[in-house]
Order: C-alpha cells, then sequence, then structure tokens
C-alpha cells in the first residue's frame, strides 16, 4: 500500500491534501501540533491514518518524527508545516519570527533531506515543499521575515529538483507556491487578505496534480501565474512597493 507524510496537516492546504491522497487509495501519516484535530481528519479518512503530534519548530521532534516512520516506506513526503507574521520588521517578535525560520526552514530542510536519501535509494517517490507565491517575489515588506523563508523554500527545492534530474534519478522534488488560499493563514499572521483567496481543496488538487506530472514550480492559480511573471521583468523597487500597499491593505483589516 502507498503511504504519505503531510505536516502541517490538521487544517488548511495540509488537510486538504491529505484528503486528496487519501483518494488516490494512500495510507496517511498525518502531523501537527493539534492531535484532536489530526485525530478527527484521521476518522474521516477512508484508508488507514496514523497520528502523530510533533512540534516542527524544535529541531529534535523533526528527527522523532522521521525516526517514528521511516521504516513505514514512505513514498510521498508534504511539508505543509508553516506560518506567517505580517508587521513592520522593527516591530515584529523576534521569537515568533525565530520559531518561523524553524518551522518554515529548518523543518523542510531536515525532512527533505532525511526522506530524500531514503526515496533516492529506491530510485521513486515525491517530496512537495509547500513555499508561497511570497518566494517568487523580491520581498514582502511588512511580511520581511515570511517573505525570506519561502524564498529560502522555492530555491532549495529548485536546486535539489535539478540535481536529481541531471543524474537521471526518478525521484521528483516540486514546490508548490500558491496565492492566497482560504484557510486558517490569516488568523495566525493576524491579517486579512485583500483579494479572495482560491479554496484550499483547489489548492490541494492541482499541487498533487503538478507534483505527479514532474512540474517543479506549481503555481495553482492563473491570475497569481500572471503576477509572477510580471514580477521576473518589472523593476524590483517598483515590486516591492507595490508588495508593501498590498500587505498595508491586510494590515487595515487586522482583527481588534
Amino acid at each position: 500500500m502507498k503511504t504519505a507524510l503531510v505536516t502541517g496537516a490538521s487544517s488548511g492546504i495540509g488537510a486538504a491534501i491529505a484528503r486528496r491522497l487519501d483518494s488516490l487509495g494512500f495510507n496517511l501519516i498525518l502531523t501537527a501540533r493539534r492531535t484532536d484535530r489530526l485525530e478527527a481528519l484521521a476518522s474521516e479518512l477512508e484508508n488507514e491514518a496514523t497520528v502523530i503530534a510533533a512540534d516542527l519548530s524544535q529541531k529534535s521532534e523533526c528527527f522523532r518524527l522521521y525516526e517514528e516512520v521511516k521504516d513505514r516506506n514512505v513514498s510521498v513526503v508534504i511539508n505543509n508545516a508553516g506560518f506567517g507574521l505580517l508587521g513592520d520588521f522593527d516591530d515584529t517578535d523576534l521569537d515568533r519570527e525565530l520559531s518561523m525560520i524553524d518551522v518554515n526552514c529548518a523543518a523542510v530542510h531536515i525532512l527533505t533531506k532525511l526522506f530524500l536519501k531514503d526515496l533516492i535509494a529506491k530510485d521513486r517517490g515525491y517530496i512537495l515543499n509547500v513555499g508561497s507565491s511570497a518566494g517568487l517575489m523580491p520581498g514582502g515588506p511588512l511580511m520581511a521575515t515570511y517573505y525570506a523563508t519561502k524564498a529560502y523554500v522555492v530555491s532549495l527545492t529548485q536546486s535539489i529538483d535539478e540535481e536529481l534530474r541531471a543524474r537521471g534519478s526518478r525521484v521528483r522534488v516540486a514546490v508548490l507556491c500558491p496565492g492566497p488560499v482560504q484557510t486558517e493563514f490569516n488568523d495566525v499572521a493576524d491579517c486579512d487578505f485583500a483579494v479572495q483567496g482560491i479554496s484550499a481543496e483547489y489548492c490541494a488538487e492541482e499541487a498533487l496534480k503538478g507534483l505527479f506530472s514532474g512540474k517543479t514550480v506549481i503555481v495553482p492559480d492563473r491570475g497569481m501565474k500572471l503576477a509572477t511573471a510580471a514580477v521576473r521583468v518589472a523593476p524590483r523597487r517598483a515590486t516591492l512597493r507595490t508588495a508593501r500597499r498590498l500587505q498595508s491593505k491586510k494590515l487595515s483589516g487586522r482583527k481588534g
């Protein structure tokens, strides 16, 4: 039986990808901090689902997770855990930002490296790192750390996948770069998107379609594809100013 690991599976894109993988016949290993939500999701699924609570902001938890599942013949890894933070860089909480770097970058790095070695040994399998359209931009004033972490994920993933292709490996590593998605991201980041997002279900469907067809960078929404293409030819300063105006609109929708 095929087995997939999904981090950050308690809600949003992670939960939607888990449901989609279940419909494709995968057994699931679901991980996040909130056990109750993972168990609720597992109860919905048709195939076997294992729940493992883990706080991936702790590097030791990343290694523990790998050790617990490394003998489960995992063929698909979805590195989805992550969060954002909105505000001027000199005002945002440093501890919160360091935790973001640990989850968005270090956890992705550790789990990708550990599972990749196993997949290469078998010459089969897939890793999907959930990034963001933010990672395709030159920067994001008012979300500086978040944009930087997602740029790390995009760069790391593209580099690894090219290494694999150069050696003729059948293992594929891809990065998902959506724009706004209708999830709990806003609540965690304490902001409100200025534009309507796509559904988590649509995002999950497009993500897995792209992953299994061999794409390296997956941008699920047409509007964001056009926006990221425009960024490549626009002056960097103009792009940064536009990004700041968009983030300012999120601040205007901030709660309380």
